[in-house]
């Protein structure tokens, strides 16, 4: 008998720390809002700081799901359609909207066009059968539109080179180039030690960019190096796993 209720128990604690992950994943949107509510009232930096949260929320969700086997704990509850509902906030609605009401960053002509853009490449991005590949890569340029519209707001562009920049990454949006997951690095190479190089990497960039916020509207040349260089190297890699991939049906070798 007490062997029966420790099992209940256990399987109680998972299921509540499987309810408690999806929670957690539906507080993005929550920041999504408040992130409107910034945004609508000027307080644009404040507004980029919740993206940046949300983005964290994005990037460890996942991880925390796989870690309680969250599909046999909360069976009931489709994860990823509650992901991509709050990831299609957070990554689209907030930005386009950031674009909308901050008046100096495209320009009048062109300003709603550009965001129906984004928001029509975005719903056949996040819509698409394969959008995250079998090895785990995005397959378009995945809707980063947040993070686009925090390296425009850094660079302080004309509105109408912003405008130009956003259009492309629109068209990228259906050219079925890899992109690197940077949370799930799988299929990335065999080798563990450059999978923890990149991951390393991505998270140096997100403490650039935090502080390129935090020192905003002064800034480091450094920072803004770093974060540049993780640029390249994120297309640079993307662009080869595009053309060299790794085949998702072997097992994981470490060379």
């Amino acid at each position: 008998m007490g062997l029966y209720k420790s099992f209940d128990q256990t399987r109680l604690q998972r299921r509540s720390l499987g309810w408690l992950v999806h929670m957690f994943t539906a507080s993005g949107a929550c920041i999504g809002v408040l992130s409107l509510l910034a945004i609508y009232e000027g307080r644009n930096l404040t507004a980029l700081w919740l993206m940046c949260a949300a983005i964290l929320i994005d990037s460890v969700d996942g991880m925390f799901a796989r870690a309680v086997k969250i599909k046999d704990v909360v069976p009931e509850i489709d994860g990823a359609l509650l992901d991509n509902i709050v990831d299609f906030v957070n990554y689209t609605i907030v930005p386009s909207f950031f674009l909308l009401v901050a008046t100096n960053m495209l320009p009048i002509y062109g300003r709603i066009v550009t965001v129906i853009a984004i928001i029509f490449a975005s719903a056949y991005q996040f819509t698409q059968y394969d959008a995250k590949t079998a090895d785990h890569f995005f397959k378009g340029f995945p809707s980063y539109w947040n993070i686009a519209v925090m390296y425009l707001f850094f660079w302080q562009m004309s509105p109408f080179a912003n405008m130009i920049i956003l259009l492309v990454l629109v068209l990228l949006s259906f050219v079925p180039i890899k992109y690197v997951y940077p949370s799930r690095l799988d299929y990335l190479t065999h080798n563990r030690y450059m999978r923890y190089g990149m991951l390393f990497s991505t998270i140096i960039w997100g403490a650039a960019t935090a502080g390129l916020l935090w020192l905003y509207p002064r800034t480091s040349y450094f920072l803004v190096g770093v974060s540049i260089v993780y640029v390249g190297i994120y297309i640079a890699v993307s662009l080869y796993r595009t053309c060299v991939p790794l085949n998702p049906q072997l097992a994981l070798v470490e060379e």
